[in-house]
């Protein structure tokens, strides 16, 4: 009773932090209408980075230390500035639905990139769901026809990125705790931000008063996704709480649709149905194979 208390306390958390980040994603793509990219960037990184920070510090935690210049840290950051800049971008410049049912493709991503560099056995059941899930990311973006847009490529690049920082994740020291993570992950935004900014032709501007209020709103539903994220994955057995991390989907498409006006077409609907299938069969597969 007590395991069935606690999957289903997890699983609430898990839909509630989906729900948190497509809420982000709902402010970002508000903001970018009239904020250029790198300043968006700039300025969500400043705020994670200052609230992971007072939360590391308040845990005793240190945000100077030599750990944090080992390769597998690098490599993470490395992986968050290419996955947040492109998804950023996808989420800004593409339809909210399409760019959504394409991240979703990021733990087939992370499956593959495991069993080509880490090392791990994925059997042939699972190569063929990812092969699956990535025909689905296909199916989304439609290549060679009308309906395609080359800016839909964005989405593809950030699951590149966000699969490289989870794959480096999972090589960092254990002395590094998850609140340094966050707070360098967010911290690197920054430059990045900058850089960016410096590349494209688009002027820096002040933010106006519904845009402060949009920064702010990303800054809470983000953390407190990250959080629920993170508590979610405590509580609950991780083969029970995992797939629910799907409803973000859901979230984002009812966002799109009533907020934006950009209804998911029946492609990005049947491609994000295939993409989410072949990961919750990966997803079995490794739990079966666990027990």
């Amino acid at each position: 009773m007590d395991n069935l208390r606690e999957n289903f306390h997890g699983s609430l958390l898990m839909v509630a932090a989906m729900a948190g980040f497509a809420l982000e994603d709902m402010f970002i793509k508000a903001m970018g209408a009239r904020l250029p990219v790198g300043e968006v960037l700039a300025l969500l990184g400043a705020g994670g980075a200052l609230i992971f920070g007072a939360i590391a510090l308040w845990r005793g935690d240190r945000l100077i230390s030599r750990d944090l210049l080992a390769g597998p840290v690098l490599l993470r950051n490395a992986g968050e500035i290419l996955g947040t800049i492109c998804f950023v971008s996808a989420v800004i410049f593409t339809p909210l639905a399409q760019a959504s049912a394409i991240l979703q493709a990021t733990p087939l991503a992370v499956t593959l990139g495991a069993a080509l560099f880490l090392g791990e056995t994925v059997g042939w059941r699972r190569w063929s769901a990812i092969l699956i899930g990535f025909a689905g990311v296909l199916i989304v973006i439609r290549p060679g026809t009308e309906g395609f847009s080359v800016l839909s490529l964005l989405a593809v690049v950030a699951v590149v990125g966000l699969a490289v920082r989870d794959l480096a994740t999972r090589r960092v020291p254990r002395a590094i705790t998850s609140m340094q993570l966050a707070t360098y992950g967010f911290g690197v935004l920054v430059p990045a931000g900058v850089a960016f900014g410096l590349v494209t032709p688009e002027p820096v501007l002040m933010p106006s008063l519904a845009e402060w209020g949009m920064i702010a709103g990303a800054l809470i539903v983000g953390p407190l996704g990250y959080y629920a994220l993170i508590a979610a994955m405590r509580i609950g057995e991780v083969s029970v709480i995992t797939p629910f991390r799907y409803t973000r989907l859901i979230f984002a498409m009812a966002i799109s649709w009533a907020v934006f006006s950009e209804p998911p077409d029946r492609w990005t609907l049947i491609g994000g149905a295939v993409i989410v299938a072949s990961g919750l069969y990966t997803l079995w597969r490794q739990a079966r194979l666990r027990r």
